[in-house]
């Protein structure tokens, strides 16, 4: 049988406000600023949210590259041509990462930062000041968490921010950290932050490539916005 709608009433796409709905997002931001379930809702073209929520309350991302079709039908609004859809989507998702498990994720723009850092910072309750070394050609060689708690100018010491990158001899690094209130507008202190670290970085010969802070499925470059990096 399948299951009962919720009784609690999920908004229907068509009315969210024009910029917050999940298609108009990623055209808006890029894939790496939506949720998961934004992500399966573009994907399956739902009328709601509804149904990519629930299949991730039942399955979660692991459970649903596990799952058949048939128990994908058994989530109300997933019919057997949906169901195939997704699970395509997913089959190609995991080809792809087979196809490149071993070369280190490259990152060109903030968008390939972000996307390596969204899911993991967001919705955190406390802030998170994350390293990401780069080689010559900006593939990761490391992600590190260096701070956990307020990130300012008073509390960082400048040496932690590039001691792995100077003991894996990186030319460049990004700095990320995440803002819990879900707003990722830089604060005054953040721009301080920057600017005191990308003025290290250009003592040391470490090219400081971006400063990116995370909110609640958005992000914000302070090197797009010229803040920090003058």
């Amino acid at each position: 049988m399948r299951q009962a709608p919720s009784t609690c009433h999920t908004p229907l796409i068509k009315e969210l406000p024009v910029t917050e709905r999940p298609q108009q997002r990623l055209q808006d931001y890029g894939p790496a600023a939506l949720s998961i379930t934004e992500l399966i809702a573009c994907l399956l073209q739902t009328p709601s949210l509804f149904q990519a929520q629930e299949l991730m309350r039942r399955f979660g991302l692991q459970g649903l590259l596990k799952a058949s079709i048939p128990e994908l039908c058994q989530v109300t609004g997933i019919g057997p041509a949906k169901a195939v859809q997704l699970k395509a989507a997913l089959e190609l998702g995991r080809r792809s990462l087979l196809d490149h498990q071993n070369d280190r994720f490259q990152i060109t723009s903030p968008a390939d930062a972000a996307g390596l850092l969204l899911h993991d910072m967001d919705g955190l309750d406390q802030e998170h000041l994350v390293v990401i070394s780069l080689d010559t050609k900006n593939r990761v060689l490391s992600q590190e968490t260096l701070y956990i708690g307020n990130v300012n100018a008073s509390i960082i010491r400048v040496s932690e921010i590039f001691r792995l990158a100077i003991r894996q001899n990186a030319p460049a690094i990004i700095i990320s950290h995440n803002h819990p209130s879900g707003d990722p507008d830089p604060s005054p202190e953040d721009v301080r932050v920057t600017r005191q670290i990308v003025e290290a970085g250009k003592l040391l010969d470490i090219e400081v490539l971006d400063h990116l802070v995370i909110g609640h499925q958005r992000y914000v470059s302070l090197k797009e916005r010229g803040l920090g990096f003058g």
